[in-house]
């Protein structure tokens, strides 16, 4: 891989990962618009891990929390809010993880298409819309809430609906705030996060090249600096902002995507 590869990747990944607008979309669309090599597997899971150590830093006082109340349970049978909300996270945490497990192989040889991502690039924005004109000012996730929001996020594994996004519109739906809806899509995407990277890893060559080694260590620095001032910006300005920036860049994203397979139809997206 090329230097300027490494860095374009790695920051797409960051900055994508957590706004409601598809990282799978923005990495399939930098391969079609160059003559880059597949970046391969590690590299996939080098960023992601990226993501990943970025969420744990700025949620760093809620795991220590998470971590704290588990530790009270084992030991003195003490049920208190976060280890609740851990449990409530868990349970989310749980359709996507049953859907990537069946559904894997399939979504990867029929779903990773340009046409696919297009229509779900659109469709999703659609949605993220018009959750946000139906949110509500709730700030707690009930254990109801939390079952469905599980559900919405097991759509995140075809391309383009975008994890976050899809996570946000069924809390927004179900009458959370934009900032508890926010925060919610964040923490439910440490376990995700950690659970597919671990599958990835399953998947990686024995013999790894030593001479990948360094891509791998730069993809997660950047990975995880981007990300970690992209959550920080989201979370600070979504209640002013609202939705509809990322809304807009989502329908523009897809009408573009539209008009390459109408420009050049040999377009896979694969």
């Amino acid at each position: 891989m090329e230097l300027l590869q490494v860095i374009c990747l790695a920051l797409i990944q960051g900055i994508t990962e957590f706004l409601p607008i598809s990282s799978s979309a923005h990495l399939i669309l930098a391969a079609e618009l160059t003559d880059w090599p597949d970046q391969g597997l590690a590299f996939d899971i080098a960023v992601h891990l990226g993501s990943l150590v970025a969420l744990l830093g700025f949620f760093r006082h809620q795991c220590s929390q998470f971590a704290l109340s588990s530790w009270r349970y084992l030991a003195e049978r003490r049920y208190d809010d976060h280890l609740d909300l851990m449990l409530k996270l868990g349970a989310a945490t749980a359709p996507v993880a049953v859907a990537g497990l069946l559904f894997k192989d399939f979504v990867a040889v029929e779903l990773r298409s340009v046409g696919v991502i297009a229509t779900t690039t659109i469709v999703f924005g659609l949605v993220l819309w018009w959750a946000d004109t139906r949110r509500g000012e709730n700030a707690t996730l009930s254990w109801s809430n939390a079952v469905v929001i599980g559900l919405a996020q097991a759509l995140a594994i075809v391309p383009g609906t975008s994890r976050s996004g899809i996570t946000i519109s069924a809390a927004l739906l179900l009458g959370l705030s934009r900032t508890m809806a926010a925060q919610t899509a964040f923490l439910l995407a440490i376990p995700t996060i950690g659970g597919a990277a671990l599958l990835a890893y399953l998947d990686l060559p024995a013999n790894l090249a030593p001479t990948q080694f360094l891509p791998l260590v730069l993809g997660v620095v950047l990975s995880a600096i981007s990300a970690y001032v992209c959550i920080r910006f989201f979370v600070a300005l979504v209640e002013r902002t609202g939705m509809l920036p990322y809304v807009t860049y989502r329908l523009a994203l897809g009408a573009f995507l539209w008009t390459l397979l109408w420009l050049d139809p040999g377009v896979s997206g694969a």
